[in-house]
């Protein structure tokens, strides 16, 4: 429980820094015999900071819990 409580921290510290992520796609546009015509489209995927608040708090719990238990 405490490496997984330190996971979720790090992740949720993480999350409210960079406040999301981007990835790229090729999109084929058009195949004319062996020519081809693509681009690359960009994608932003935000991460709202109630994602990060969340993987805090649970990690808090998590590390709580686990020394906890162990009692």
């Amino acid at each position: 429980m405490k490496l997984a409580g330190i996971v979720l921290i790090i992740l949720g510290v993480l999350a409210f820094v960079y406040q999301g992520f981007t990835y790229q796609t090729t999109e084929k546009d058009a195949q004319l015999g062996p020519i081809e015509i693509q681009h690359q489209q960009t994608h932003d995927v935000p991460l709202p900071p109630i994602v990060g608040g969340a993987l805090i708090v649970g990690g808090i719990a998590a590390l709580a819990f686990g020394a906890r238990s162990k009692l």
